[in-house]
């Protein structure tokens, strides 16, 4: 059997320390764990794009997978 735990013995694991080796301790990503991450600016998106602009994209992308697919087969 394993003997119980006394926690008569209180033990103060506080220590004051600055840190001095010049770097901080500051977090630049600071919200609530319960909230989303705030909203951040796209540098592109898909949904800004003009119906030619997504057209030409998507044409492009088949032309590549097509491509893919023949090099594939020879």
């Amino acid at each position: 059997m394993v003997p119980a735990v006394s926690h008569a013995r209180h033990h103060d694991h506080s220590h004051d320390h600055v840190h001095s080796q010049g770097h901080d301790h500051t977090h630049a990503h600071v919200h609530d764990p319960a909230s989303p991450h705030p909203a951040q600016a796209a540098p592109w998106s898909i949904l800004r794009m003009t119906m030619a602009g997504r057209l030409a994209a998507a044409l492009a992308v088949c032309a590549v997978l097509w491509g893919m697919v023949f090099l594939a087969m020879r």
